[in-house]
């Protein structure tokens, strides 16, 4: 699936994406995202940056964890998604700095070392070249800043593998296709088949440059978090 049909999906589905994925996590998602900013050791006063932010979940999260003398920077190359983002951060936000950048997180916006914490949410599985934006976001990070990376994942227990399996093929796509949306989640289970595992993750991390590189399954190993350092030079 090349960019732009990627990009076209997440345009798609942006008006539901939030309801989709209480659905595909069995409304687990929110404590996984909180888990993930803890984990990104993002402080009061930093500036952090949220990669593929979709409607913005976690960007605003981060933000409550900056406060109002933090910045956050929220990354996604769908227009539609990101203008969802910027309403909610309006409403519910008006007084933090949250910037919302339409951008390619294989060539960020950004200059070298300018981030005090990262976080990604269900956007690895999603990028073409898992090595370079690995790379491109050691690149932005600070020496010693951390980043984590929530995502689903295929369990290696055969049996957890077939409920996953069963649960997208008979509620999952079932509920996207009440909504219009059949194609545009028909996508889900090939990438998850696509996706490293976490160990080739934590190699894939080091490669990029990461000093340190833990991978933590959740949820029975159908969902994992990331955990990466840069070195502090």
């Amino acid at each position: 699936m090349t960019p732009t049909q990627i990009r076209a999906i997440f345009d798609r589905i942006a008006p539901v994406y939030d309801q989709l994925n209480d659905w595909l996590s069995l409304g687990q998602h929110r404590i996984w995202k909180q888990m993930a900013v803890k984990w990104s050791s993002a402080s009061y006063g930093d500036t952090c940056l949220d990669l593929c932010c979709g409607s913005g979940d976690l960007a605003l999260r981060l933000a409550r964890q900056v406060g109002i003398t933090g910045s956050v920077y929220g990354v996604d190359f769908s227009s539609q998604q990101l203008a969802i983002a910027q309403k909610r951060s309006q409403q519910q936000y008006p007084h933090y700095s949250i910037n919302w950048v339409e951008a390619d997180v294989l060539d960020l916006p950004f200059t070298d070392n300018y981030f005090d914490a990262a976080t990604m949410g269900y956007g690895l599985r999603n990028v073409i070249d898992i090595p370079l934006s690995l790379k491109e976001l050691h690149r932005v990070l600070k020496p010693g800043a951390k980043a984590a990376i929530l995502d689903f994942h295929r369990p290696s227990n055969l049996q957890l593998r077939s409920f996953q399996q069963w649960y997208l093929a008979q509620i999952v796509v079932p509920v996207a296709d009440h909504l219009g949306l059949t194609e545009e989640y028909a996508y889900i289970s090939p990438s998850l088949d696509r996706f490293p595992t976490g160990q080739e993750q934590q190699e894939l991390a080091r490669q990029a440059g990461f000093s340190t590189a833990i991978h933590y399954p959740i949820a029975n190993g159908m969902m994992g978090v990331l955990m990466i350092t840069k070195a502090v030079n």
